[in-house]
């Protein structure tokens, strides 16, 4: 991130991802830890090629981190208010850090061109977690998922980013159908119903929850799944292709 030319991309442009998951009944968001003294932690970034399309940058950034090609993405938001920068970032990684970015061949003026001010596209990712094998690049120390009721604190407006892309989520959920990018091929109803829970933090009355997914005609039922339990076994369903 820091070692690259300053001059092979848009200036002062730059890309962040909230890249969600969902697993044991809570939505979870990727976060790489930098590797470096000090608690710095921040949202899957990057920055656009002179030569890149926007879309086409923020997809390589996501298969960097997950390994992941085909990936539901969506901009939600730009944050670019005139006092943003990463500059109280940097003066503290460079206070701490000093003697680790010289022996990284890093110095003030390698890095100066990313303490301006930035504007920062931001774009969130939905996956099969399953299907995610979490990649760090050369400047972290770990990149784990987080429960987003459990996020540590982030640099800058990463925390408030988050925010706004489960803001936007919620309002697309229905409208966009794109929980489904979150779940399994298959799952139940009651499954389902969880995803939809953990995205709105907050309790569905089962009939009504069944009612009004059944009404949006999206899915497409299978056989029962078979738990081995006394109790009835559940339909599994999948989004219609």
């Amino acid at each position: 991130m820091y070692s690259r030319n300053e001059q092979d991309y848009i200036q002062q442009l730059s890309i962040d991802c909230v890249i969600f998951g969902y697993r044991e009944k809570q939505l979870n968001v990727l976060v790489p830890k930098m590797d470096f003294r000090g608690d710095f932690w921040a949202l899957p970034s990057g920055y656009i090629g002179q030569d890149e399309g926007i879309g086409q940058a923020a997809r390589r950034i996501l298969e960097e981190r997950t390994g992941i090609q085909t990936i539901y993405l969506d901009q939600f938001c730009v944050f670019g208010d005139a006092e943003r920068s990463n500059a109280q970032v940097l003066e503290r990684l460079i206070s701490l850090n000093g003697d680790k970015l010289v022996e990284r061949g890093l110095n003030s003026k390698a890095l100066e061109w990313i303490t301006r001010r930035f504007v920062s596209i931001g774009y969130y990712a939905l996956v099969d977690i399953n299907k995610v094998i979490p990649r760090k690049n050369e400047i972290d120390e770990s990149i784990e998922w987080y429960p987003i009721t459990q996020l540590p604190t982030l640099i800058m407006d990463h925390n408030e980013m988050v925010a706004k892309a489960l803001e936007t989520l919620r309002l697309n959920l229905d409208q966009k159908l794109i929980g489904f990018n979150l779940l399994p091929e298959t799952f139940t109803m009651k499954e389902l119903q969880e995803l939809y829970e953990a995205i709105f933090d907050k309790p569905f009355p089962r009939n009504n929850f069944q009612k009004k997914i059944l009404d949006l005609n999206v899915l497409e039922r299978l056989e029962k799944k078979f738990t081995g339990a006394a109790n009835k076994a559940p339909y599994l369903y999948r989004f219609q292709q």
